[in-house]
């Protein structure tokens, strides 16, 4: 079935439909919540959180509009939401060291290349996880909906209820950060 099917078998109460829709969603969602929270538990129990949420107001959801930026816009909610429970300061302040984030981020990798390769490849996409992790959120979740959910522009914008140009200009601050905090940390290697 197709998601569109899915999307308005579920409005209709039919709960095979949102077992689709989990299974359709699993990998990106979690992912998603797993860059912001960075810790595997947490991430666990936003994404069935979310899930949960989408029960509740799939009726709400308009089937004219990117059923991708709503569920994000769900998720990413529920998120900002625990974040501020769990450090009321800053969501901006750079996060401490959390190995869980790098470890299932790994797991989460689709395809394992040649041997040598894969080792090399892994260890620049450690590096690579290591900064985007030690950006402040705004950047980092921009940078995770941007390339690793391969979302439009527009369709951050919606998640985030941010104009675009704000989100253009964090996509770029973003990739300016993370350029910058590779070629610190890792001088004379090729990161484009």
């Amino acid at each position: 079935m197709g998601l569109d099917t899915d999307v308005s078998q579920l409005r209709r109460g039919d709960l095979d439909a949102l077992s689709a829709l989990v299974a359709r969603y699993q990998n990106r969602l979690y992912r998603y919540l797993l860059r912001l929270v960075r810790n595997s538990a947490d991430a666990d129990d936003l994404f069935q959180q979310t899930w949960i949420r989408v029960a509740e107001q799939i009726r709400r959801y308009d089937p004219n509009r990117n059923f991708d930026a709503w569920l994000f816009t769900l998720a990413r909610h529920l998120a900002i939401d625990f974040l501020r429970r769990k450090h009321p300061a800053s969501l901006d302040e750079p996060p401490s060291n959390d190995p869980h984030g790098e470890t299932m981020a790994a797991k989460l990798a689709a395809k394992q290349p040649a041997a040598l390769d894969g080792i090399l490849e892994r260890e620049r996409g450690s590096r690579l996880a290591e900064c985007v992790s030690g950006l402040p959120i705004h950047y980092r979740e921009v940078l995770s909906l941007r390339f690793e959910e391969e979302m439009k522009l527009e369709d951050i914008a919606v998640v985030l209820d941010a104009p675009l140009s704000t989100v253009k200009t964090r996509l770029r601050r973003g990739l300016d950060h993370l350029r910058n905090s590779l070629e610190s940390r890792y001088p004379g290697e090729r990161w484009t």
